[in-house]
Parts: C-alpha cells; sequence; structure tokens
C-alpha cells in the first residue's frame, strides 16, 4: 500500500510539475510577444514623422504616401499572429519604397531631422529583429514541450496548444529595411 501511495505520490507531482512549466512556458511566449509589439509601437510611432520630413520634400509623391500610412494601419489592427507577420512584412515593403523616394532628393538625405529619423528606425529594426528571434526562441521551446512524450499527453489534457513562430514570408522580406545615408 504505501508504496502504490509513493508512486501515485510521484505520478501527481509529476503532473503538477508539468503543468506549472506549460504555464510558465506559455507565459514567457505572451511576454516575448509583447516585446514585439512594444518595438513594433515604436517603428508605428516613427513613421508619421518620417512620412512628414519626406512630405517636405517630395510632396507630389502622395501615391507613396498613402501605401505607407494604410499598410501602418494593416499593421496596428492585424489581431492573430498570422496577420500580424503578413501585415508587418507589408509594411517593411512600403518603408523600403519611401526610402527609395528619399534617394531621389539630396537635400532630404542631408536633412538633420531626415537623418536622425532614420537613425532611430534602423535601431528600432534591429530591436524588433532582436525580439523576434527571442519570441521565436521561446515559441520553440514551448512547441517542443508541448509536442513531446510524455508532456503532450498532458498538454492535450489541459489544453494547452503550440504556438505560432513570427515569421517573415520569403527571402526578400527577410532582408532588413535598406536606408542609406
Amino acid at each position: 500500500m504505501s508504496i502504490f501511495l509513493i508512486v501515485l505520490g510521484a505520478v501527481v507531482l509529476g503532473v503538477i510539475l508539468s503543468f506549472n512549466g506549460f504555464v510558465r512556458m506559455r507565459n514567457r511566449v505572451k511576454e516575448a510577444f509583447a516585446d514585439i509589439e512594444v518595438q513594433l509601437k515604436r517603428r508605428y510611432d516613427l513613421v508619421p514623422n518620417l512620412v512628414e520630413t519626406v512630405k517636405g520634400y517630395a510632396s507630389h509623391e502622395k501615391e507613396v504616401f498613402d501605401r505607407v500610412s494604410q499598410a501602418r494601419s494593416q499593421a496596428m489592427g492585424a489581431k492573430n499572429m498570422k496577420d500580424k507577420a503578413g501585415a508587418e512584412n507589408m509594411f517593411s515593403e512600403t518603408l523600403k519604397s519611401l526610402f527609395a523616394v528619399a534617394e531621389a532628393y539630396p537635400e532630404l538625405k542631408a536633412n538633420q531631422n531626415f537623418l536622425e529619423l532614420q537613425r532611430e528606425l534602423v535601431d528600432t529594426e534591429d530591436k524588433i529583429q532582436s525580439a523576434r528571434r527571442f519570441y521565436n526562441g521561446v515559441v520553440r521551446d514551448f512547441n517542443t514541450s508541448v509536442e513531446s512524450f510524455p508532456g503532450n499527453i498532458l498538454a492535450k489534457i489541459f489544453g494547452f496548444k503550440s504556438s505560432e513562430l513570427f515569421e517573415t514570408s520569403s527571402e526578400e522580406e527577410k532582408q532588413p529595411v535598406k536606408v542609406r545615408f
């Protein structure tokens, strides 16, 4: 009888530790995603200033400004991970077109405000990339736990599901935004 109680106690303890491990990892996934969102918000806040600066030199490029604003709005409004990643990829592409416009205006490229905004945007893009890498690493660890035996049985019982990675969708989009001075 005492052996049965010891085995039962060990099983219950294992289940409790597994459950708490899943909760801890799920919370790390949420925290890592929140870190990405902080950097994305920083980028969202920088872009209108950048657009206004470029508008001062290239006011006739309305189509580019509209695409950047629209892509920014879509990225800010995306709800799930897949939509967020897709919208962020499109937003990055439209930023590239904004910088392509800026290339045609030497006096804009020399503008101190523009140069500072570019520097901040490059810094933010680096932080976003770092936050994505961290998030994807945390998700990888969580998914491995949720999908590996015997954790997969307990994860299914307790309703833990794999999380989505934050990925870019093409090789071109995996490249950082190019900013030239």
